[in-house]
């Protein structure tokens, strides 16, 4: 099991890791859309182990395209950037390079038996 993401999350929530899709399912650098428990999520394959979930929904103007955006990096840091208006976040923690005001939600992630799991918060 690995575990590529950790962004902090209130104690008083409770978290569910919640199966997304195979890892054969997914292209190395290219991303997809989830719907998990009414929510959509742009997930990414970055490596044999290594996989980023982020929020499909764009921080600047709202609309769904994560998940189309441009992967790359930012030294050791993967990157996504927005295909609307090209600002550029961070995979691992959504903070975003060119637009210190905005932010990218991020989910833990881990593979499991070949499954990707994403870890979910209770709404």
């Amino acid at each position: 099991m690995t575990i590529t993401q950790s962004p902090s999350r209130p104690e008083s929530r409770r978290a569910e890791w919640v199966t997304a899709c195979e890892v054969g399912d997914l292209e190395p650098s290219w991303g997809e859309a989830v719907l998990l428990r009414m929510r959509q999520i742009a997930v990414f394959l970055l490596g044999p182990r290594e996989v980023y979930a982020v929020s499909h929904e764009d921080p600047d103007g709202g609309a769904p395209v994560m998940a189309r955006g441009i992967v790359g990096s930012r030294g050791d840091r993967p990157t996504i950037a927005s295909p609307l208006h090209k600002q550029v976040y961070d995979l691992g923690t959504g903070e975003c390079f060119t637009d210190p005001s905005l932010l990218l939600q991020t989910f833990r992630t881990r593979i499991v038996g070949g499954f990707i799991q994403i870890e979910l918060e209770d709404a």
